[in-house]
C-alpha cells in the first residue's frame, strides 16, 4: 500500500504523463469537480474552463507540452494534503511556430475524494510576464 505522499508523487506523474500525451480525460479525473486555478493577472479558472479550453484544441491543432515538476514539499493533514513544486513548462503550437517557457514555483492544495487524492486548488507564482493560456496559446493542461 502507497503512503499518501508516493500517491500525491503519482498523481504529478499521472498529470505529466497525460499532458504530454493530450490526454484530456485523465487531466481532468485528477481534479476535483470544485477546483480552482489561481495565476498571476487572470481570472479564476474553474474546472468547466479548464475543460474548455483544453479540449477546443484537439488532435493536431493542440500544443506540444514539455514539463518538468520537482517538487519541493508535501504536507499530509489528514484528508488535506499541500504541495510545493518547480515547474516548467514549454508549449510549442502546432505549425511550428515559437515555442514559449514558463517557469516557476507553484502551491496546491490536494483533498482525498473517495479514498482518491485530487486537485483541489493551484496557484501558478509565473515570475515576470503573466501567464495566460487563453492569451498566448497555451495549453491548460500544464499545471500543477
Amino acid at each position: 500500500m502507497q503512503s499518501d505522499e508516493q500517491e500525491i508523487r503519482q498523481l504529478v506523474a499521472t498529470w505529466m504523463a497525460a499532458s504530454k500525451t493530450g490526454d484530456v480525460e485523465t487531466v481532468l479525473s485528477l481534479m476535483a469537480e470544485d477546483v480552482v486555478f489561481l495565476q498571476p493577472g487572470q481570472p479564476p479558472m474553474r474546472k468547466v474552463d479548464f475543460a474548455a479550453a483544453a479540449r477546443a484544441q484537439p488532435g493536431q491543432e493542440a500544443p506540444r507540452i514539455e514539463d518538468t515538476s520537482e517538487v519541493q514539499e508535501i504536507k499530509v493533514l489528514g484528508e488535506w494534503a499541500f504541495m510545493w513544486t518547480k515547474l516548467t513548462v514549454t508549449v510549442t503550437p502546432p505549425g511550428g511556430s515559437q515555442s514559449i517557457t514558463r517557469a516557476g514555483d507553484t502551491l496546491s492544495i490536494l483533498k482525498k475524494e473517495k479514498g482518491k487524492w485530487v486537485l483541489a486548488r493551484d496557484v501558478s507564482l509565473w515570475p515576470g510576464r503573466r501567464r495566460s493560456h487563453r492569451a498566448v496559446g497555451e495549453s491548460p493542461l500544464a499545471a500543477p
